[in-house]
Order: C-alpha cells, then sequence, then structure tokens
C-alpha cells in the first residue's frame, strides 16, 4: 500500500469513527457549540464527545506541571494563552531541556485541522497526537515513560478535586483515573479552544470596518497578486480545514522553498517535512500550511522558527523562497525540484508589503488571548511554592 493510500485508509477510517455525533456522558453538562454563522461545528470522535466535565478536566490537566516527568512542564508551557497557544520560542523546549526540531504550532481552532503537528499526515485526530508530547522519546517533550507513569497517575488518583473531576468526565467508568482518559480530556479542551472573534471577524458580521490599509491587505491577500489564499483561504486561514459535514478531505502538503541546502531541494534534518515519513523524494521540505489566525502574536515563523518577524515573512514570499546555499533572503536563482509552483517570486511595493501585514494584524482574537475560560484554572495559587502550574513554576 503506498503512503497515500495509507493516509485515505486512515481518514476513512477515521471519517467512520467520527461521522455520528454521539450524546455527552450521562450525568454531565450539554455541550453547546457557540460559533459564528461561517463557521460549522467542527467533527467529534464518537469515542470522546464533547461535554463541560470534559473540556474542564482538560483545562486543568492542560495546565498541570504535574504531568510531566521533571513535575516542572506542563502542556501550557509551551501553549501559552497570552501568545495564542505558542510559546515564543523558535522551537520547543521539553521537560530534559531538550529541545524539539519544530516550533511549538498553535492548538486555537486546532478541531478544524484534517492533520495535526506540522509534517505527519497520518495523525489526524487530537486524541492521537497528545500521546507524541506526552510519551515521546526522540525527542523527549512531557517525558513520561514506564518508570514515572504509576507515579504520575497516583497524583490525581489522590487528588480528591481530581477523582471527582474524573468521574464526572467518565461517569461509566469504574476507574476514570487513567492516561487514557487523560489525553481524552485534554483533546476535548483543545478542541473547545476555538478562535473566531478577530476583527476580521467581526467585518464579516457586519460589527466592525476595515481601515482602508486594512482594506487593500486584504483584496491583496485574496486576490491572484500576492496569492496568499492559495494556501490560506479556508475560514481557518489554512487548506487542511475541515469540518462536521466535510465529505471530502483534502490534506495537501507545501514546499515552500524556505531551504535548497544541495541545489537539489534539501532541507536540513530532522526538518525534512513530510520526506520523513513517506522517504518519497518529491516530498521532501513539504509541510501543513500554518493556520494564520493570530499570527501577529505567534512569531516566529515557519516549521523551524527560523523567521523572526512577519516583514521577514513577507520578504521571503515576496522573494520566491530563501535559498541558503545563495545567502539568507536571495530569491532562488535556479528552480529548487520540489517547491510548490505557487513559490514565485512578487513584485511588491513597500505599501503592499504595510498593507498586507495591516490585514494580517486582524486575525488576532484579544478574546482568545485573554478569555478567563481558557486561562490557567491554578493562577490563584501562582504564589504557592506547590503551584500545579507549568507557568508559574517554571
Amino acid at each position: 500500500m503506498t503512503p497515500q493510500a495509507l493516509l485515505l485508509a486512515l481518514l476513512s477510517l477515521t471519517l467512520l469513527a467520527t461521522a455520528a455525533r454521539s450524546e455527552p456522558p450521562q450525568g454531565a453538562a450539554a455541550w453547546r457549540w457557540t460559533l459564528p454563522d461561517f463557521l460549522p461545528p467542527p467533527r467529534e470522535p464518537a469515542d470522546n464527545p464533547m461535554s463541560e466535565a470534559r473540556f474542564q478536566l482538560g483545562r486543568k490537566l492542560f495546565y498541570d506541571a504535574r504531568l510531566s516527568g521533571n513535575g516542572k512542564e506542563s502542556c501550557a508551557s509551551c501553549h501559552l494563552q497570552k501568545l495564542a497557544f505558542t510559546d515564543g520560542r523558535p522551537v520547543a523546549i521539553g521537560a530534559t531541556g531538550q529541545t524539539t526540531p519544530r516550533n511549538s504550532p498553535s492548538v486555537a481552532n486546532a478541531a478544524w485541522r484534517a492533520t495535526l503537528t506540522w509534517a505527519n499526515p497520518a495523525l489526524v485526530t487530537l486524541e492521537r497526537q497528545m500521546e507524541n508530547p506526552l510519551f515521546g522519546e526522540d525527542p523527549i517533550e512531557m517525558g513520561v515513560n514506564d518508570d514515572n507513569r504509576a507515579e504520575i497517575l497516583a497524583h490525581f488518583e489522590a487528588d480528591s478535586s481530581y477523582r471527582a473531576a474524573f468521574a464526572q468526565a467518565f461517569p461509566k467508568e469504574a476507574k476514570p483515573v487513567s492516561f487514557g482518559n487523560v489525553i481524552k480530556a485534554i483533546a476535548a479542551f483543545e478542541r473547545g479552544v476555538v478562535s473566531a472573534s478577530s476583527k476580521y471577524d467581526l467585518y464579516l458580521l457586519g460589527k466592525a470596518s476595515l481601515s482602508p490599509e486594512e482594506t487593500r491587505g486584504k483584496d491583496l491577500f485574496f486576490g491572484e497578486k500576492a496569492e496568499c489564499h492559495h494556501c490560506h483561504g479556508s475560514v481557518n486561514f489554512d487548506d487542511q480545514f475541515y469540518h462536521a459535514k466535510t465529505r471530502e478531505i483534502e490534506t495537501p502538503f507545501h514546499n515552500t522553498g524556505l531551504y535548497d541546502l544541495d541545489g537539489k531541494g534539501g532541507y536540513p534534518a530532522p526538518n525534512r517535512g513530510v520526506f520523513e515519513n513517506s522517504h518519497k523524494p518529491e516530498d521532501m521540505g513539504a509541510f501543513r500550511a500554518p493556520s494564520l489566525r493570530n499570527i501577529a502574536v505567534t512569531a516566529p515563523y515557519m516549521h523551524d522558527g527560523s523567521v523572526a518577524t512577519l516583514e521577514e515573512v513577507i520578504d521571503i514570499y515576496a522573494a520566491g523562497g530563501r535559498n541558503v546555499s545563495n545567502g539568507p533572503l536571495k530569491g532562488d536563482g535556479r528552480r529548487n525540484p520540489n517547491k510548490s509552483a505557487l513559490i514565485v517570486p512578487i513584485e511588491l511595493t513597500a505599501q503592499e508589503k504595510s498593507d498586507l501585514i495591516a490585514f494580517l494584524k486582524t486575525l488576532t482574537d484579544e478574546t482568545l488571548l485573554t478569555s478567563p475560560r481558557f486561562a490557567d484554572p491554578w493562577a490563584a495559587a501562582a504564589t504557592s511554592a506547590n503551584s500545579p502550574s507549568g507557568i508559574q513554576s517554571k
């Protein structure tokens, strides 16, 4: 079976498993998606339906540093609310101090992504993806392993508030405190982190106006000169958008010409895109196009965090890619064989570049960045030496 056929099979199985929307767990508060008209409800896994109890348990676990090998890192250590659930670093740092190869992606609106992470076509659910940072060994992120699993789980079993929260979230289970349910709860929280209240969203709803500069930037973004919309044209400003009624899921990955180490399109290991899974030469440097929502607060950019500012991002795309063998920020003097045909030099004036950035800044959702609903529930105990919050204890 080819990698493409395997991906389609995996996606088909996922669709079958999630096609029927399940009722919330018995005894749990009913879940209601509160979304603008332009954002359809996401698909929910049949074996992990949304409920307020699961969302709130997941929020506690997301911010709890006890869910790590060193007791100091939480999911939130690499996904800060004020930075739209990114971390502001080029690449993330795990519980052992080891750096990961890639930039921490935002978890906002992850419920609408057909694949998770930067370049793994097989990771199609938040539940499956959560296993990587939790148990992964190369690189180590949360640092949970066979030696400390029982001790970590014992922390939650010994906590009466957690026992009650697990029981409420998973009421039909005799022993609800388990790593399987930890994963389901955190996935439910991440699935419920919605960003749809930016200035541009309000503009779509007729509740805000764009400035002349922002309007010109919007027209460039969705027009055929800048062509940004080809990879970022969905309501989530990416191109792997899917929802509860999606029939055919598209999962494109793109080589944007960020590297060409050898004149043959080579990317530096271990950041070589889908090639790492498929081993097909044409997949070298192919990565998922990230959502541009909240892009103004999620620097640095690209899969490896190698681009510091939005201005640099615009310059790279205007130049037709970045070819390090010819020097930083120089356009391709030759054709990278793997680079997307959409990445070509574009003549943009200084004003046009400024207009594009002005429009991109309208995608910032201040509600997401400040809402108590998504915030650290342990913040009140931040001054305590025993605070479980990974944000506070670092």
